[in-house]
């Protein structure tokens, strides 16, 4: 491993901080000095190019290494998201998907398996859509019969969507037929999240909807994060998929209607 800042092995700034981030992303996390030995850099620059990526949002700094996992404080980057349970996910979307009908109005936010749904709407046509989440807006953009609403705000780069006070304004200003949304954790009774303003958005995205859907994998369930978002019973659907235990399912029908997706 080199010890300077500059050798034969150094990469572009750029391209070492991306490839930094692709391995944390597949790995979950990595040290400092495992960073340094496949960057080819010093461990001083790991450290520069860490804080650069800590900053944008991309990952998260812990002593001696950085993350992208989920925590209770803090929510893991979309990048990583996109990435795991990527089988269970296209399942309850393909479960939601039978949510929606031609003509109506829908709301998603910028969950992964939000986007994941989006993919199966696209020939439900007519629709109108509305989102916060700029890679659904790529997904539906173009699209004959698709009615198009894209939600400004502050750009989040962690979660590649937009936030804040101006989003959830232009949020209040619409009514829809159907919300679609997920969080990051759930119990029995309650759902959170671990970020204040994402949670300002989604409640009110569900404020705006006639119908309320709540999507989420089990890896999700039986955890609890920093927020409170809103009560298990405030959705009409919770669409789950099929690992999810049978008495932790029980619960859950004693608050609302609950469709388990096939993994088969």
């Amino acid at each position: 491993m080199t010890t300077g800042t500059a050798s034969g092995s150094a990469r572009p700034q750029d391209a070492r901080r991306q490839l930094i981030t692709e391995h944390v992303l597949a790995h979950g996390t990595a040290t400092v000095a495992e960073l340094s030995e496949l960057t080819g850099v010093s461990v001083m620059t790991v450290h520069r190019d860490l804080d650069e990526l800590a900053r944008r949002g991309v990952l998260r700094r812990f002593r001696g290494g950085v993350s992208a996992l989920p925590s209770t404080v803090f929510e893991s980057n979309l990048d990583y998201r996109l990435g795991v349970n990527v089988a269970e996910k296209e399942a309850i979307a393909l479960a939601a998907a039978d949510l929606v009908e031609p003509g109506m109005s829908v709301m998603l936010d910028d969950s992964s398996t939000a986007l994941a749904l989006a993919r199966l709407l696209v020939e439900q046509t007519p629709l109108t859509v509305v989102t916060n989440a700029r890679r659904v807006v790529d997904v539906f953009a173009g699209r004959d019969g698709i009615r198009l609403i894209a939600l400004g705000g502050e750009y989040s780069h962690t979660h590649d969507s937009f936030l804040g006070v101006p989003c959830v304004e232009a949020v209040e200003a619409l009514s829809v037929d159907m919300v679609l949304v997920s969080t990051s954790a759930m119990d029995a009774r309650m759902t959170y999240h671990q970020e204040q303003d994402v949670v300002l958005v989604k409640r009110a995205m569900l404020a705006s909807g006639t119908r309320k859907a709540l999507l989420m994998d089990r890896t999700k369930l039986a955890r609890a994060a920093l927020h409170r978002l809103a009560p298990v019973g405030d959705f009409d659907h919770l669409v789950v998929d099929g690992g999810i235990g049978g008495e932790l399912l029980a619960e859950l029908r004693e608050h609302t209607d609950v469709r388990v997706a096939d993994l088969s």
